[in-house]
């Protein structure tokens, strides 16, 4: 349908009429203040109220050879593209059943002849205003639908980017050169998908769409690492004492990140949320062993929960400098060894079901030569810092 403000002045009206005076007749009269087009049968009706332009209202007679005006109407209405013009029956016949099944069909008004000009032209004038009411209310719902649906996707990709340019800032800390965030969202999404395929209940929490705002949320998982130094992130022996305290740290830093982010978003802070989630509790254990608040069970966050599944698959099955990537079923065994404990029963569940699917992905988005000898040469730099730290004052 055209936009109000791309139609005619005049409005379009259709007399249908199997009588060539009658179509004469009903011309004159309309002539002076709207564009009539007349068809003598049924079948011309209907196509020329699909046509372009279409009539803004049909003035139609019963009694007609092969389609009656009752058929042509019935079809009408059936039709989402000719529903809404407004039929008028013009007709001799003048009983009040046949006057009901017109209106039963969806006529907006029922003239019987022979007609009165002035009356028709009232009617007609009435019927029309109608229309352009009606019209102009749809046209503003919809435009107004159209505008939501811009400034909701306007609205998206301000989260998708603002949540790249932070995930960013975190694969700093990482490998640059490497894939683990290419790898980090997609391992979320599947997994994601594969619980609720095993828990249908789950389908009100995790939709398409929050599932796909969880891959995104996944990627600010390392946003806290930008506290650390490469010496701890980088160590190829276990951390104790305060350089562990430091690692723990990470998890406060990232969550007091996201925060401060969301009070300058002010009220677009859902997006974060789930993000908030996973930085802080990804460290958790379903047994409650974990980090930083000993959460227990379900009191750790869904998306925390999946993300510390993801993780751990990404952490055994990416390459390594100073210990050897585990094979893809060695990682799936490991974490199905640790159900219960470290992690979600439900989410390792997840990620049984789903791990053709992410195998795949760990294959086509593998680490190449250049992203193993940045992370080389990172190790290098990072052995030079602990030496800078570790010299004697003069």
């Amino acid at each position: 349908m055209d936009s109000i403000l791309d139609r005619p002045d005049q409005p379009l009206v259709l007399v249908v009429d199997d009588t060539p005076e009658n179509l004469e007749l009903m011309s004159e009269l309309l002539l002076d203040s709207y564009r009539v087009k007349v068809a003598s049968s049924g079948l011309k009706a209907l196509r020329i109220a699909v046509g372009n332009p279409q009539p803004d209202l049909i003035l139609l007679d019963i009694m007609m050879p092969e389609m009656d005006g009752y058929e042509v109407c019935r079809l009408l209405k059936a039709d989402p593209a000719t529903a809404d013009i407004p039929v008028v029956f013009l007709t001799a016949k003048s009983e009040v059943a046949d006057e009901q099944q017109g209106f039963d069909l969806g006529a907006v008004d029922y003239i019987t002849k022979p007609i009165s000009p002035p009356i028709v032209l009232a009617r007609v004038h009435a019927q029309l205003q109608l229309k352009a009411s009606a019209d102009f209310l749809r046209d503003k719902s919809e435009y107004l639908e159209l505008e939501v649906r811009r400034r909701t996707r306007d609205m998206q990709r301000l989260q998708e980017v603002t949540i790249e340019a932070m995930a960013s800032l975190g694969a700093m800390r990482d490998n640059p050169c490497g894939k683990h965030l290419a790898r980090i969202e997609p391992y979320m999404t599947t997994l994601a998908t594969a619980l609720v395929h095993q828990q249908p209940a789950l389908e009100g929490e995790l939709n398409p769409e929050r599932i796909t705002q969880l891959g995104k949320s996944a990627l600010l998982h390392g946003i806290g690492k930008l506290v650390l130094p490469d010496r701890i992130l980088l160590s190829p022996v276990p951390l104790q004492g305060e350089d562990l305290k430091l690692l723990h740290s990470h998890a406060e830093a990232g969550r007091d990140a996201l925060l401060a982010a969301e009070a300058k978003l002010g009220n677009v802070t859902d997006f974060l949320r789930d993000a908030r989630d996973i930085v802080y509790s990804q460290h958790e254990c379903w047994d409650g062993s974990g980090y930083p608040q000993g959460l227990l069970g379900e009191q750790i966050p869904l998306p925390a929960r999946l993300m510390a599944v993801v993780g751990a698959y990404e952490e055994l099955t990416s390459h390594h400098l100073y210990r050897p990537s585990c094979s893809h079923a060695e990682a799936v065994r490991q974490i199905g060894a640790a159900s219960g404990t470290r992690f979600d029963p439900s989410a390792v569940l997840a990620l049984i079901e789903a791990a053709d699917e992410l195998a795949a992905i760990a294959q086509r988005l593998a680490d190449d030569a250049a992203a193993i000898q940045a992370e080389l040469q990172r190790l290098d730099e990072s052995l030079g810092e602990r030496i800078e730290l570790t010299l004697p004052a003069d």
